[in-house]
């Protein structure tokens, strides 16, 4: 397509086949574009995505698998604490053939009555309340099971019985880390949780039995998917206005990591696996 550009009375135009367009008219062209994807994201719950936010790893996988190590530590568990429950999606198929004691907690106002009416009719107990301060007695868990929400080791050390489990999937410092470039105020790519947790835990008695970091290219098939995926996780960028103040940012993003496979950004994630010693 042939196409040049220039100013017209102070004002950026863009001429495609002889029709000029404003930069004012391709922004309203992008808002349009992104604002079913925004608007999807405002009825998000729980913590599963199936129509949009999906990304394509354009490398190895990750070299742990998290559900098959939950399930593994469940033969032997009695007593079992998932913190940061969303929904209590993947809990759900967890607790399906346990007959122990199973408590999760939840931060998130909106997703825990969903969790509530998930996990309670399989026997499992669910707390609204912070996911770094736990209201839960000593020494009380014997597997304490974490993905993706905060924690406190100080915490995780103290609810945990001797001789018990602790193992938490976390994402990592490199996760989304390109944002930087496009929105300061970005909290991706900043913190070293990963290892202040491995000191953490450490500190309150725990001894590290696996502690792994992973990152890859993934690809989100076009830039509705990513911007779902930013809003449904607003503390990635604070004030995140996608369709206003930060809609030229997010069309730079896009100009600069588009690639045929979509928009790429790094995928990152660590787990952590620790024990409580006997008494």
């Amino acid at each position: 397509m042939r196409f040049h550009s220039q100013w017209i009375a102070g004002v950026f135009v863009l001429a495609t086949k002889g029709k000029f367009v404003t930069a004012s008219q391709s922004l309203d062209a992008a808002r349009e574009r992104l604002r079913p994807y925004v608007e999807a994201a405002t009825g998000f719950t729980g913590w599963g995505f199936s129509r949009y936010g999906n990304a394509r790893f354009l490398g190895p996988r990750q070299p742990w698998n998290y559900d098959r190590r939950v399930r593994e530590l469940f033969t032997s568990a009695k007593s079992v604490l998932d913190i940061g429950t969303g929904g209590g999606e993947r809990l759900s198929r967890y607790v399906r053939d346990y007959r122990g004691r199973g408590v999760a907690t939840e931060a998130w106002h909106i997703n825990a009555p969903i969790a509530a009416s998930r996990l309670k009719p399989l026997g499992v107990e669910v707390l609204y309340c912070d996911d770094e301060v736990l209201p839960l007695a000593s020494g009380s868990f014997d597997l304490i099971i974490n993905r993706h929400a905060a924690l406190e080791p100080a915490d995780i050390g103290r609810i945990l019985g001797p001789g018990g489990m602790f193992l938490t999937e976390q994402i990592s410092n490199a996760h989304w880390g390109e944002l930087q470039a496009f929105f300061p105020r970005t909290t991706a790519g900043k913190g070293e949780n990963y290892f202040s947790y491995l000191v953490g835990l450490r500190a309150v008695g725990l001894e590290i039995t696996d502690a792994r970091e992973y990152a890859v290219l993934a690809a989100y098939e076009d830039m509705g998917n990513f911007v779902y995926m930013l809003c449904v996780t607003p503390w990635t960028i604070p004030d995140f206005d996608p369709l206003g103040d930060d809609l030229e940012a997010l069309l730079e993003l896009e100009r600069t990591l588009s690639t045929p496979d979509g928009v790429v950004l790094t995928q990152g994630h660590s787990l952590i696996e620790a024990k409580k010693p006997s008494l």
